[in-house]
């Protein structure tokens, strides 16, 4: 506090003070504003006049600045909370669509509510499995980079191909991809969604192995099998866990694959009864074929009309 200015400033500066009005000033207040032990800013009030201000003006400043300070620490803590709430949400974000990818949307909201999710019985639910043919024989042939990025690439297209068809992808086991419809919501059309799929599927493999052919690059045959029946669908595990399905119904359609042909969507008579009078399918029946632990299957190639 400075009540005469034009002479007290000596001491500091060498000429005489002055406002931005162009006042020569003759007193002032300055209080500095102290926030977590460091200057943040300062009050200054002055006047023109000399020995004006008192101990009163002074405290009356300090406890001025003191509010100013408080309210500009709750604006940066504010400011921070914000930061850490958008982080937060963005964090949350990422956890949920990784959620997403590992399981169906519906169990990923229960399991978020509830902390777990119950099982859940489906009476037809139509199970694909898809898988390569001499894989092993296959893979000696390419580099262990190279095989990864075809294995990839095959199963981002079968993944894209799931959502196209509205069938849930249910996960992939070495060179091996399982899929199945009508879970965990059912569905009328699940069934010749699923078998939509199993042609798609077995058409990109066709193109891809034709391309790579032409590159004299190694391809990977494929078979598509599918069976339609009874499933206990529901989480297992508590470190990686995995949304799975099990049921005779699964150890049908694993035989179905096993016993088709390259390039061909071998269906069981379940399947077939279900989907036999939609035209925009063709079908081979190829008779009773024995199916290991299950003895004579009747088994149906199916083609696009």
């Amino acid at each position: 506090m400075l009540n005469a200015a034009p002479s007290d400033y000596t001491q500091y500066v060498y000429e005489p003070f002055v406002s931005e009005t162009g006042n020569n000033i003759g007193a002032v207040l300055c209080v500095p504003m102290i926030m977590h032990n460091q200057n943040v800013g300062a009050i200054a009030v002055s006047s023109r006049q000399t020995n004006v201000y008192n101990k009163y003006h002074l405290e009356f400043i300090r406890t001025l600045g003191s509010y100013l300070t408080v309210a500009l620490d709750n604006a940066s803590i504010h400011d921070q909370l914000n930061q850490t709430k958008e982080i937060i949400e963005e964090e949350k974000g990422k956890s949920e669509k990784l959620l997403l990818n590992i399981l169906p949307s519906e169990i990923a909201e229960e399991l978020k509510l509830n902390g777990e999710a119950e099982p859940r019985s489906f009476d037809n639910a139509t199970i694909l499995f898809s898988d390569f043919m001499d894989f092993t024989e296959a893979s000696e042939r390419m580099t262990p980079k190279e095989l990864i990025l075809e294995l990839n690439h095959c199963f981002m297209a079968f993944d894209a191909l799931c959502d196209k068809h509205n069938i849930e992808k249910i996960k992939t086991i070495g060179d091996s991809f399982m899929a199945a419809g009508g879970i965990p919501v059912a569905s009328v059309d699940s069934t010749k969604n699923a078998v939509l799929l199993g042609l798609d599927m077995s058409e990109f493999i066709i193109k891809r192995v034709e391309e790579r052919d032409k590159k004299g690059e190694v391809p990977l045959h494929m078979r598509v099998g599918l069976n339609t029946g009874a499933v206990v669908a529901g989480i297992v595990g508590k470190k990686k866990f995995q949304y799975d399905i099990w049921g005779d119904a699964v150890n049908i359609a694993s035989r179905m694959e096993s016993h088709g042909s390259v390039g061909k969507v071998n269906i069981s008579q379940k399947t077939y009864e279900i989907i036999k009078n939609e035209s925009i399918f063709t079908f081979e029946h190829r008779g009773k074929v024995t199916a290991k632990r299950k003895g004579e299957v009747d088994m149906y190639y199916v083609n696009r009309a």
